[in-house]
């Protein structure tokens, strides 16, 4: 059974989507069956493995309004081990149409139950916002990826997301966890890119990532090709970057999420 990652932020402009493309791609290099989701209408991380909106023709809206299976919409990508299952802006449609329905929050959990047996990792790309989509998202996670940039600003989104996950936690997900926090578009020569990063470490502790993603130029490039960086570009900084965060979570997960996993499935047991 997949452990559901979600990859969440709600301050747009943080490497959500480029963490989410990265993160999947670099653990599914390590020869896990990975699952990548793409939740956000604006279809970035779709685009970002291949799947331009012109190339879509099932989304994960299908999958949600019963148009068509989760097995249906999902599509390989060009690591043997990464599969994607692709959004368009018909998403935005979903959530409204999810405000009135029963069990609204669900919707994604139940969606993603059918396909969780075929995969060893799931990592869905959440919506820069903290509504319907998010909520649902957080309901079908084990746990919650949180990309920031060590800025002032950054912090008072970070308390807010807490607050949401603990919520969610107590009304619909007892197994929701954060995962870890990552520094993205890191510049160590600041001080106060150190400064941000010690005060998380204070309240977070080794749930912060070792290792920092950097501004790099071939990064910020890879997803105008429909590559992630480890296709476009093995070499560069930001790929070696990934390569780390995914082994240092995949070591996590020896740690912490299979204990987690295990609750869950010993949870769905009649």
């Amino acid at each position: 059974m997949a452990r559901i990652v979600a990859v969440a932020n709600q301050k747009g402009g943080v490497g959500k989507t480029t963490t989410a493309i990265n993160l999947a791609a670099s653990v599914a290099s390590r020869g896990h069956r990975v699952l990548l989701v793409d939740f956000d209408p604006q279809g970035n991380a779709s685009s970002g493995v291949g799947y331009t909106r012109d190339k879509v023709e099932r989304s994960i809206y299908d999958a949600l309004t019963g148009d068509a299976t989760l097995a249906e919409v999902i599509r390989p990508t060009d690591i043997d081990t990464l599969f994607v299952a692709p959004a368009t802006t018909d998403l935005v449609g979903a959530e409204i149409e999810l405000i009135s329905a029963d069990s609204r929050e669900r919707y994604l959990a139940d969606a993603l139950a059918t396909v969780a047996d075929q995969y060893e990792y799931i990592v869905i790309d959440c919506p820069p916002s903290l509504g319907l989509l998010t909520l649902n998202a957080l309901v079908a996670a084990d746990g919650v990826l949180v990309p920031m940039q060590a800025e002032y600003f950054a912090l008072e989104g970070l308390s807010a997301l807490t607050s949401t996950i603990d919520k969610v936690k107590a009304a619909y997900n007892p197994r929701l966890q954060i995962d870890g926090v990552l520094f993205t578009m890191f510049d160590a020569r600041l001080s106060v890119a150190n400064q941000v990063r010690a005060e998380v470490e204070k309240f977070f502790g080794e749930k912060v990532f070792g290792e920092n993603i950097p501004r790099n130029v071939r990064l910020s490039e890879a997803p105008s090709h429909g590559k992630p960086v480890l296709l476009y570009d093995l070499r560069c900084a930001g790929t070696n970057s990934y390569l780390a965060v995914a082994d240092e979570f995949l070591e996590r997960e020896l740690k912490y999420g299979l204990a987690s996993a295990a609750s869950r499935d010993a949870g769905a047991q009649p």
